[in-house]
């Protein structure tokens, strides 16, 4: 069987109880796998281990067969467990004593060491029987292995930001070669080659238009919400999409030249230099390794000085093994598996426990705008008519009429507001498209236009008084012309998800900052955070500033949690002390991020604060537990007491270690009562 590898690196990020490094599932294989099998199968060594092993007989009080050789099956199948099962906690001990950090590797390591060089000791008569310790070390390594498997399978990840980035690009390009289109792979572009981008197209590579005009959607790379225009001699980057018409790119830059390599490294340097904060389970073995050795040490030169060495030995081997709480190894384990169980059933899914330790120190949070906080898609807001001529539905059915065969994002808008009003939409004919200037069509024998400044300057037309406000809001304005003359006016805005207020104010009433970041104009951004009540805003914000954004809120001594839903967020979700991605988003967002809500809903960040805030008094409270065993049992294994003629005997401290497991596992389970639904969330602040 391959051995799990458990030794640190320098490039992974998420990780276990077992270790500071982290698993990387797609370099190492399937790490939960492997250790599923290891703990099953040390499970099934275990048992003839312990059955056979002389001291667990006594203890229970059954008596052995008299067969020859019945004395060398726990010692030899021990060993096995020892070399096999161990192997993952010595290799993850040295790394620990390389980066001088002993934590709980180290500590599972002491133990299952000591007891295994003292029960081949006690085996070979060359110590006291006493210190048998065969069964208590087959149970230290299952108990732990099943503790690591519990935590790895909770935390495995389900996606990768590399794979991410790589499905925005197009599966195939359109390369102009003579007066011939040859359809290629994007990766056999090259500089200078010439593509076509038809209209709903990806654009192949980054590259500069050489003919043609597209509003084109740059929301996955910049979140910028409304389509940016695009003509001869822009720039367009890979993985955006012509929303409208066809463009002519010449490629100027192909493989780690692109924006989308470039977002790719700035997700990896992020993930790589995030904090490497220590969790609380492997400070609080850290402590317990230098109270064990400390103890230890202590035992052996107070006993050898009473003059009795062979007591000395004794205590101070079984101070070191009964230093290892089997509570200990599942104290964090079976909360995070309990805990990201009930969080998933509340539509929350937790991939990196330290995001899920985190979340409950956080002081600001960074909403991302579109997508996030807004639903990411243009809205009709307003429509206005230039005189009691015409009636706004009908400005907007004659609108929708002529829209209703384009792709835009703007006009599916109207056509969906028209839809929504219930209005009876006439058939258009004739249908006419610009590029920057609108569309037209022949609606009821009339010419009816639909367009930006572009199309009222066609016109010699002006534009309604109406609109000079709402363009101060950041709406999109478009005007609606009939045979040349303006009869009204339809404003469109990214629009506010009715949950957002709520969310807002639940975080204000725990004292919470809000932030908002987004790549749209300051209009469109003071207006939406005027609307919310938000605290900071930033706006225009280009995807390498985003992550740096996070990094001046950091500097000024706040724990950032980040919640986007964009290509363009990915930076700043790996950058924060805690990543949170919608789940409607993209891939690459939710790879990035430590946290996934699986709804739109923001009010579902207040779940993952409660979440955090109830997991980590149940860490707290299974440690204390855990350590505090320890805390009580060593000095008394070390015969603290003695002089009064009480010593812990080893097989009463194993009991009790047993005991504090069981008080730990039932502890953890109390985290199912926490109600996790973003509406009581909200109630509770």
């Amino acid at each position: 069987m391959t051995q799990p590898d458990l030794n640190h690196s320098t490039d992974l990020k998420h990780s276990t109880a077992m270790d500071h490094g982290a698993m990387n599932h797609s370099g190492h294989g399937d790490h939960v796998g492997q250790f599923r099998r290891l703990f099953w199968t040390m499970l099934v060594i275990a048992v003839p281990v312990v059955v056979f092993s002389h001291m667990f007989s006594m203890l229970l009080g059954y008596t052995l067969p008299n067969l020859v050789g019945i004395e060398w099956i726990s010692p030899l199948l021990g060993t096995v467990m020892y070399v096999w099962g161990g192997r993952p906690f010595l290799t993850g001990a040295v790394s620990e004593l390389k980066s001088r950090k002993p934590g709980m590797m180290l500590l599972i390591a002491l133990a299952i060491t000591v007891a295994f060089l003292a029960s081949w000791a006690a085996s070979l008569g060359i110590i006291d029987a006493e210190l048998d310790f065969w069964w208590e070390l087959a149970l230290l390594i299952v108990i732990m292995l099943l503790g690591h498997w519990i935590e790895m399978r909770s935390l495995a990840q389900t996606s990768t930001a590399l794979e991410s980035l790589a499905a925005l690009l197009p599966d195939e390009a359109e390369r102009v070669d003579g007066d011939e289109i040859v359809v290629v792979a994007p990766g056999e572009l090259v500089l200078g080659d010439l593509v076509v981008v038809r209209p709903g197209g990806r654009v192949p590579a980054d590259g500069t238009v050489t003919e043609g005009t597209a509003d084109v959607d740059e929301s996955m790379i910049t979140g910028e919400s409304r389509p940016v225009q695009r003509g001869v001699g822009d720039q367009v980057v890979a993985g955006t999409v012509a929303t409208d018409s066809a463009l002519r790119v010449r490629v100027d830059a192909v493989g780690d030249d692109t924006a989308l390599a470039g977002i790719q490294r700035l997700v990896s340097e992020a993930q790589s230099s995030s904090s490497r904060a220590q969790r609380i389970a492997d400070r609080a073995a850290g402590w317990l390794f230098w109270f064990a050795l400390g103890s230890g040490v202590v035992t052996a030169i107070v006993w050898t000085l009473l003059g009795q060495p062979q007591d000395a030995v004794i205590r101070t081997i079984t101070v070191l093994v009964i230093a290892c709480p089997h509570a200990l190894g599942l104290a964090i384990p079976l909360v995070v598996s309990i805990a990201t169980e009930r969080a998933a059933k509340g539509g929350v899914l937790i991939k990196d426990r330290l995001a899920l330790e985190s979340m409950r120190q956080v002081t600001s949070v960074l909403f991302d705008k579109t997508g996030t906080l807004t639903r990411g898609e243009p809205t009709v807001t307003h429509v206005a008519v230039a005189d009691s001529t015409f009636t706004s539905d009908q400005v907007l059915a004659w609108a929708a009429a002529v829209e209703g065969d384009s792709e835009h994002p703007l006009a599916r808008a109207i056509v969906t507001a028209a839809r929504d009003r219930d209005l009876a939409v006439p058939r258009a004919s004739e249908f006419q498209t610009a590029a920057a200037v609108g569309v037209t069509g022949l609606v009821d024998g009339h010419r009816i236009g639909v367009g930006g400044p572009s199309l009222l300057t066609e016109h010699d037309a002006t534009p309604l008084a109406e609109t000079t406000h709402w363009q101060s809001q950041g709406a999109i304005i478009l005007h609606v012309l009939r045979d040349g003359a303006v009869i009204g006016a339809i404003g469109l805005a990214d629009e506010v998800r009715e949950e957002s207020r709520q969310a807002v104010d639940a975080l204000h009433r725990r004292g919470i900052e809000v932030v908002m970041i987004t790549g749209d104009a300051e209009a469109v951004a003071q207006s939406v955070a005027a609307e919310l009540g938000i605290d900071r805003v930033f706006a225009g914000v280009h995807p390498e500033d985003k992550a740096r954004k996070v990094a001046e809120l950091q500097h000024e001594g706040r724990r950032v949690a980040m919640v986007g839903d964009g290509v363009n967020d990915a930076p700043a979700l790996a950058q924060a002390d805690v990543g949170i991605a919608i789940g409607a988003g993209t891939d690459v967002a939710i790879a990035s991020a430590g946290v996934i809500l699986a709804s739109d809903d923001p009010r579902s960040v207040l779940s993952v604060i409660e979440l955090s805030r109830a997991s980590y008094r149940k860490m707290k409270q299974n440690l204390w537990w855990a350590a505090g065993y320890n805390l009580l049992a060593v000095p008394l294994a070390a015969g603290v007491l003695a002089p009064i003629g009480f010593v812990l005997p080893m097989e009463i401290g194993a009991l009790l270690m047993s005991v504090s497991t069981v008080v730990v596992a039932l502890n953890a389970q109390l985290l199912r009562r926490l109600d996790l639904r973003p509406a009581s969330s909200v109630r509770e602040g």
